[in-house]
């Protein structure tokens, strides 16, 4: 029998070389608030989630992929899509200018300032 989960990610792990720098650019761009979690081995900061079902994450201190290296991961944004690209430029990212649109909403590709490729999507 196939298996069909939810969600075929379970969690992401975002490297970053500074926690509280990528704390205060991710708040900045999607309004998270995010604390420092030391209960595992490590620090880390975990991304907000409902915890029924999609994919959770945290950032953690580790060796960020070279730019448009690693995976893609794609974020849903608060408000409007232009909004969120000047958030995430104000905050330290590069943002590619180019808007896709699809037929379940819009979105454009960025880097937070540790290279790590993100997309920026506004849900129709």
């Amino acid at each position: 029998m196939p298996f069909t989960p939810d969600s075929s990610v379970v969690w992401t792990e975002i490297p970053v070389r500074d926690l509280d720098d990528a704390m205060a650019f991710y708040s900045a761009v999607f309004g998270y608030e995010l604390t420092i979690d030391n209960n595992g081995p490590s620090p880390l900061s975990t991304l907000p989630s409902d915890g029924k079902k999609g994919v959770a994450g945290n950032l953690y201190v580790g060796n960020p992929p070279a730019p448009n290296t690693g995976p893609t991961l794609h974020f849903l944004v608060p408000g409007k899509l232009e909004d969120a690209m000047e958030r995430c430029s104000k905050a330290g990212g590069t943002v590619m200018p180019d808007i896709m649109q699809l037929p379940i909403g819009r979105f454009c590709y960025a880097l937070d300032p540790d290279g790590n490729s993100m997309g920026l999507f506004e849900p129709k």
